[in-house]
């Protein structure tokens, strides 16, 4: 087996995983005795003759997850290494820690919570540049709902069963380590918001009330998706007492299967990107989640479509739009159709049909609002692309989306 080196900023999360005490094979000490020679038998009362030490086996049920030497032992981590196309630089010991969550084994070297968040990390930087470098114009709550579809927790769950790994019934350390393991929460304890209220303290009456987050709080102070992060390590160094106070909320209450999922995906990321480097976290990107077709013009839902197409306009110095009827048939029948263009001078904008002038006339503002909140440049860069060397060439600064 190759030795694997090991880079100096990375040593505090791929360490060597030792349990005090635990992991310790039965040694047994003999001499060699030569063929030639006559083999002399030691006294069973000489004291000064050393006796085999023999450590009894470790009872693998008082372990929280199995111990890193049965991971080689697994076929079922063996077949998903392959399967992902994972780089041979990441060994299948890590791979093996990467389905034990943090519910599971509160150990932080035993666990994945170090790899989830240095993955999740890497999922919304590559992206969000890929969303913002090819939709320059989006508005911000699109951006957000493009974020959830690419890399959010119920997208990373169904990318858990497209890979093929199983779920264990309790963790331990008799279970084979190429199953996910985590202690599963109590049915009918959900989490509302997914800041970890739950359903059973909503009942007493212990939520909190939840205040009205705006596009300023959205887009600076909160996660990825639009939601309130989790706390950072400057409020666990101003409150001590926070950390114990999780885990021991995570430790009686558990996760749920998204959750379980979402943190092992972000953590088969992690492991790639610190084994073996910048490329190949990019192509397993590309591969897992970059190919996933979405379809951006399905995400957006307008109330007052003519209205934002008007200030668009005289935000960006055009003539006011003017609704035109291009074609008609049936008007005088049970099912007419009418094709009706939004005009800015002797500018086409947009162009929608409907079984009314006022359908017509709404789908064409919208299909106007699409036309300049989906432009793409022809050819898209992400800033990533340059960090091994290149010039960058900046891409379009939209004015954002258009405040009524």
């Amino acid at each position: 087996m190759k030795t694997i080196r090991l880079l100096r900023w990375s040593g505090s999360v791929l360490s060597p995983r030792i349990r005090p005490c635990v992991y310790i094979r039965p040694i047994l000490l003999s001499s060699r005795l030569q063929s030639t020679a006559t083999a002399s038998v030691p006294d069973e009362f000489d004291d000064n003759v050393s006796q085999p030490t023999i450590i009894p086996p470790i009872d693998l049920t008082t372990l929280p997850s199995p111990p890193p030497s049965r991971a080689l032992q697994s076929a079922k981590l063996s077949a998903l290494h392959a399967r992902l196309s994972l780089p041979p630089r990441l060994p299948i010991q890590t791979l093996a820690r990467c389905l034990v969550d943090a519910s599971a084994d509160f150990h932080p070297s035993f666990n994945n919570h170090s790899l989830s968040l240095l993955g999740n990390d890497l999922l919304g930087y590559y992206t969000s540049e890929l969303i913002l470098c090819r939709y320059p114009r989006l508005p911000m709550m699109i951006i957000f709902a493009a974020m959830q579809a690419y890399v959010g927790p119920a997208t990373l769950t169904s990318l858990t069963r497209e890979w093929g790994v199983d779920i264990a019934a309790e963790p331990g350390g008799e279970v084979d380590p190429g199953l996910l393991q985590f202690k599963a929460i109590i049915p009918g304890n959900a989490d509302l918001a997914g800041d970890g209220t739950l359903l059973k303290d909503s009942q007493t009456g212990t939520i909190s009330k939840l205040w009205r987050r705006g596009i300023s709080s959205l887009s600076v102070t909160d996660d990825y998706f639009g939601a309130l992060p989790p706390r950072s390590p400057t409020d666990y160094l101003e409150r001590p007492e926070l950390a114990a106070q999780e885990a021991s909320a995570l430790r009686d209450r558990g996760v749920t299967l998204e959750r379980a999922s979402t943190n092992f995906v972000r953590a088969v990321m992690g492991a790639v990107y610190l084994h073996a480097g910048r490329n190949a976290a990019k192509a397993f990107f590309r591969a897992h989640f970059q190919s996933r077709a979405l379809n951006v013009s399905k995400l957006f839902e307008f109330r007052q479509p003519t209205r934002d197409l008007s200030r668009l306009c005289a935000r960006e110095g055009l003539v006011s739009p003017v609704a035109r009827i291009l074609s008609e048939t049936g008007r005088e029948s049970r099912t007419p159709v009418f094709v009706v263009g939004v005009f800015s001078g002797r500018d086409k904008l947009g162009e929608g049909q409907g079984g009314s002038l006022d359908e017509a006339r709404i789908r064409a503002a919208i299909a106007a609002l699409k036309g300049w909140y989906l432009y793409s440049p022809l050819v898209v860069r992400v800033p990533s692309e340059v960090e091994e060397g290149g010039k960058w060439e900046g891409v379009l600064i939209d004015g954002g989306e258009v405040v009524v």
